[in-house]
């Protein structure tokens, strides 16, 4: 469908740059970012999420800008800012109430403000148009309008692309829901959902990874207990998959931006509303505990195999919260890193594709580069990150004193056909 709106999209991390992107091959866009270095990297055509490539950004027409005054030529502006949690699991709504203001002193009559950020459930229109209305002395609905349209950005997945996934929209008015529609499906090849309300919209996004997280953690769970069995989980999980409506969900470290994240959103505003949540809440308890459940295994296999623990060197391969992404957001790779490190053994980090400085500041790891690791007894693939498993044990065996130790193959991607001897393997 054609439109005539000029799109703006604020923050251009995970969400908003291909976000701009989709649009920037059809339309004048204006890319805002309060990250002036990250503005001058886009700039220069280089993104360091690795989501977009150098010669994607030669076919777009997108202005990127640090100044907030350029988004009043636009009159679709997407809001795609990070909500993340703070220390004690509450919803952070800071970088999008920043957002709201900044917006909401650029905006006119006519413009329309769509939000893509994931919230709670009426976290649009109370938390987010009230400081539009106060920053522009407009009134929403009226003078302008507001919409809500889950982002659905999937970090290095490659055929699940923003163009390629269905987009559910939502706005105040059935015409300015009409408009809505009309700009994402210009875009978005996969078509267009109306959620009949901005607070269902809201809604659906937040019952999306919820429904992954507590899936994972039944897989979690299933390893507590078959581990007292003697029972490989993954061995089970293939058998069952055999049938047909056996769900292929496999048990790990649960982080980052999304599935780690978004469960906490909920429980949040049904607590607010006099309703203490169980299922969701025991669920992110058996996710939230895996990392030091695995250092905890790994130190009593240390000392079944007569290795000193305190002093102990165990390399981690992998920091990112997830394979083949730098994004360090909620990795919880780090609580492996810490509860080792409470036992006294000595941690080595690597990982190709984080940044060590973003590493540094964010969890005080220092990345290593391999010829800087020591050999160590143990080592911990974390992150399978195509570098570590496409070559195989011949990569992971070279990381052990004299080739020989323990390996602990968290998501269970190395062949156990081909265990090279004297290696131990641990698996989820």
């Amino acid at each position: 469908m054609a439109h005539e709106r000029l799109i703006s999209v604020i923050g251009l991390g995970y969400v908003g740059l291909p976000v701009a992107v989709a649009f920037g091959r059809q339309h004048k866009v204006i890319g805002f970012d309060i990250n002036e270095s990250r503005i001058a990297e886009l700039q220069s055509g280089h993104d360091s999420t690795l989501e977009i490539e150098a010669a994607e950004f030669a076919r777009t027409d997108i202005r990127f800008t640090s100044n907030p005054v350029e988004l009043k030529q636009a009159d679709f502006h997407i809001v795609a800012v990070p909500t993340p949690i703070d220390a004690a699991k509450r919803p952070d709504l800071g970088p999008l109430l920043a957002a709201s203001r900044i917006l909401g002193k650029q905006i006119k009559t006519g413009d329309i403000v769509v939000y893509e950020s994931t919230v709670y459930p009426g976290a649009t229109e109370e938390d987010c148009i009230p400081i539009l209305e106060q920053e522009s002395g407009l009134h929403a609905g009226m003078n302008f309008f507001v919409g809500y349209s889950p982002e659905r950005i999937n970090p290095g997945d490659r055929q699940h692309r923003f163009t390629s996934i269905k987009k559910v929209v939502s706005a105040q008015t059935q015409e300015s829901l009409e408009t809505v529609a009309a700009v994402y499906e210009s875009v978005v090849d996969a078509g267009i959902h109306k959620a009949p309300s901005i607070k269902v919209a809201e809604a659906a996004k937040v019952i999306e990874n919820t429904q992954r997280d507590l899936n994972i953690a039944l897989m979690n769970e299933l390893v507590l207990i078959f581990s007292r069995l003697g029972i490989d989980t993954h061995d089970v999980l293939e058998a069952a998959g055999t049938k047909w409506n056996f769900l292929p969900f496999r048990p790990g470290l649960v982080g980052g931006h999304c599935i780690g994240v978004d469960p906490y959103y909920l429980t949040h505003k049904a607590a607010i509303m006099g309703y203490s949540p169980q299922v969701i809440l025991s669920g992110r308890g058996i996710n939230d505990g895996m990392g030091n459940y695995i250092a905890s295994c790994l130190i009593k296999t240390l000392i079944a195999h007569d290795n000193r623990v305190k002093g102990a060197t165990v390399t981690i391969l992998g920091l990112t919260f997830k394979e083949d992404v730098p994004d360090l957001r909620n990795t919880r790779v780090i609580d492996v890193v810490r509860e080792l490190q409470s036992f006294g053994v000595n941690v080595q980090v690597h990982d190709p594709l984080a940044d060590p400085e973003g590493a540094e500041h964010e969890y005080g790891i220092r990345l290593l580069k391999d010829r800087d690791l020591q050999p160590a007894a143990a080592v911990i693939l974390a992150v399978p990150h195509v570098e570590y498993v496409s070559q195989g044990w011949k990569a992971i065996s070279k990381y052990l004193e004299e080739g020989q130790g323990i390996v602990y193959d968290i998501k269970a991607k190395l062949d156990r056909t081909t265990i090279p001897s004297g290696i131990t393997l641990m698996r989820l």
